[in-house]
């Protein structure tokens, strides 16, 4: 794999959904994903794909709801798988669990679509060699065409045995109220790029990846601010290389007007749609 989700670029480390029954996700995202359990609190259990590194976060809030309908917020989170192998030996379990899935090839990778039990979106994907992406003019060449299932099928005949270790958080995909704000966000305050624009969407990177971090508007302009109660994403990190850029930062979200708040070890902010981000090194 290219080396997008280390120093010194900035990505997405971790991401932490809202379910409304703990143990029914829980079971899910380690049977059908095929996460590790690696520490389970009264209302929070938290997944890894190596044993030791914090992935994907389930909690399940106080008087929960249902996801609510035409809502900002998560569209999905993406895992990253190492190769077109791991991407093959989860199609096949997929497909012998019976679980509904959506599936689409962008050029820059392979992805498959599915939603959790509370319709969390996941998309869980490779990445095809930068080397074979096509670039112009600052944005790289992305499509949504139908993907090669027989092909992928036929590049491993093992059986699945649940995430790979070195499989990591590849981006996050977001609904927000307005994607130019977003942009402005993402871009002059988070310091990432934009590398590509769909009708109503816009996606940023750094380093030149395809996309750390997407936006869009498909939910429609009179999509609403989810309750806080309600099923959904609760926050996301962005890993940052070292102090001194995270802090530039801080100072240039303060200058947006963007909230940014110090806590413990990391700083947390918000996007303009409401999207909760931890800034950690």
């Amino acid at each position: 794999m290219d080396k997008f989700h280390e120093k010194p670029n900035v990505f997405v480390g971790e991401v932490t959904i809202k379910v409304q029954d703990l143990e029914k996700a829980t079971a899910f995202y380690q049977e059908i994903i095929g996460f590790q359990l690696l520490k389970k609190e009264d209302k929070k259990v938290i997944l890894t794909a190596n044993g030791q590194t914090p992935l994907l976060t389930l909690e399940q809030p106080d008087h929960v709801i249902p996801k609510e309908k035409r809502a900002l917020g998560l569209y999905h989170f993406a895992i990253l798988l190492p190769t077109r192998e791991d991407l093959s030996q989860f199609l096949r379990h997929i497909i012998q669990v019976g679980y509904p899935i959506g599936a689409a090839d962008h050029d820059v990778s392979e992805a498959l679509y599915l939603n959790d039990p509370d319709g969390n979106g996941i998309e869980v994907y490779r990445d095809r060699p930068s080397s074979q992406w096509t670039w112009n003019n600052e944005l790289v060449h992305m499509v949504t065409e139908q993907l090669d299932g027989d092909g992928i099928l036929a590049e491993s005949s093992k059986s699945w045995q649940g995430l790979p270790k070195n499989t990591i958080m590849g981006h996050i995909h977001l609904h927000v109220a307005d994607v130019k704000k977003a942009e402005e966000f993402y871009t002059k305050g988070l310091g990432f790029n934009v590398v590509s624009y769909y009708p109503q969407a816009a996606f940023l990177s750094t380093g030149n990846y395809h996309h750390h971090i997407a936006v869009n508007m498909w939910q429609g302009a009179n999509a609403q601010v989810p309750s806080k109660n309600s099923v959904g994403l609760k926050w996301y990190t962005l890993v940052y290389p070292n102090e001194a850029e995270r802090q530039a930062v801080v100072e240039r979200l303060k200058q947006l007007g963007a909230p940014v708040r110090k806590e413990e070890d990391f700083y947390t902010t918000e996007d303009p749609t409401g999207n909760q981000i931890k800034l950690v090194i």
